[in-house]
């Protein structure tokens, strides 16, 4: 495997340096909106800081070396947290430039600048900048871009996104990561990217993992992208199947000799902005691994279980990732 430069919170590492990588998780996460309810929920720095020590550290006792934070610009990415963080445990924290899906992100600002005019050329100035000097005046850059599409369709709101993601990957080689809606547009996705210039070898289509359809799968796999199953241990919520039914399947992909396309994470948030959530209790037995440490302590073992070998999972959870890093 080749070498290249890797934008993490903390500056640039070489891609060999990666090691096991979770490829899609949140430190924080919160619904644009939440920004006007900090009177009553104000953004506590050191509750944060302290929460995501906590859980990296854990993740580093494990063997993680890389997290990799999906949070989009639009649900309160906060870079120079990330870098305390990192600082504080020693684990590369890579973060996104990108936004969310139309419904849940903010689209009413991009939505309002578009009816003004063509707004394609200031989304990719801003991609651009994140990427190449940094975000805000955080000197911080963005090592991938997060992009996403709505259940069913990909708007066109969403479609600039798209087309400025791949537009910038052209320009600096960045990887792209994507959040699909409940297990829709995967492949669609895959192809709109490519279509646009984008290299497969640079793309992760994610939550792949809300989809139990073969075909689905293989219709995505086929395009040459990566297909991340970063949901794991959310299940029966947000359009997520259980993960006794999603172990089959992962198995099933890599006894297919599909474990080069793999990747697996879990979308998990360690702290959610605005008030505390109060999710119903008979919710709570469904996300009892809903933890990155589930990779480790449950996932693994099942994939063992199935057949998996030892190097399919390194070839998972760390050749992988580094791949995606460095494809020319």
């Amino acid at each position: 495997m080749g070498k290249t430069m890797v934008n993490t919170v903390t500056g640039p590492v070489s891609s060999d340096e990666l090691g096991i990588t979770l490829m899609h998780e949140h430190i924080l996460f919160g619904y644009p909106g939440w920004e006007g309810d900090q009177t009553i929920a104000p953004f506590d720095r050191k509750a944060i800081v302290s929460a995501g020590v906590d859980v990296l550290n854990q993740l580093k006792t494990l063997g993680l070396t890389t997290f990799v934070d999906a949070t989009t610009n639009d649900g309160g990415r906060c870079p120079e947290v990330y870098k305390e963080i990192s600082e504080e445990t020693g684990v590369n924290i890579i973060c996104s430039t990108g936004y969310y899906f139309e419904r849940e992100g903010s689209s009413a600002y991009w939505k309002f600048r578009s009816s003004l005019g063509d707004i394609s050329e200031e989304i990719y100035e801003l991609f651009m900048k994140e990427v190449t000097t940094g975000i805000r005046d955080t000197g911080i850059k963005a090592g991938v871009l997060k992009v996403g599409s709505s259940k069913g369709v990909i708007t066109d709101y969403e479609k600039m996104m798209f087309k400025a993601a791949a537009r910038v990957q052209q320009d600096t080689g960045i990887p792209i990561i994507t959040h699909t809606q409940e297990g829709t547009m995967g492949p669609e996705q895959a192809k709109l990217l490519i279509s646009e210039g984008a290299d497969p070898a640079k793309i992760q289509i994610g939550h792949m993992s809300d989809n139990l359809d073969m075909d689905y799968q293989l219709e995505t796999i086929e395009q040459g992208v990566y297909v991340s199953w970063d949901r794991m241990g959310l299940q029966g919520l947000v359009g997520c199947p259980m993960d006794e039914q999603r172990y089959s399947v992962m198995i099933d992909l890599v006894k297919k000799g599909f474990a080069d396309k793999l990747m697996i994470s879990h979308d998990y948030i360690i702290h959610w902005l605005g008030r505390p959530l109060n999710l119903p209790e008979q919710a709570l037995p469904l996300i009892a691994n809903w933890h990155p440490t589930h990779l480790f302590k449950n996932i693994i073992p099942a994939l063992k279980k199935g057949g998996v070998t030892d190097d399919q999972i390194e070839t998972i959870i760390k050749d992988n990732p580094g791949r995606l890093f460095t494809a020319k």
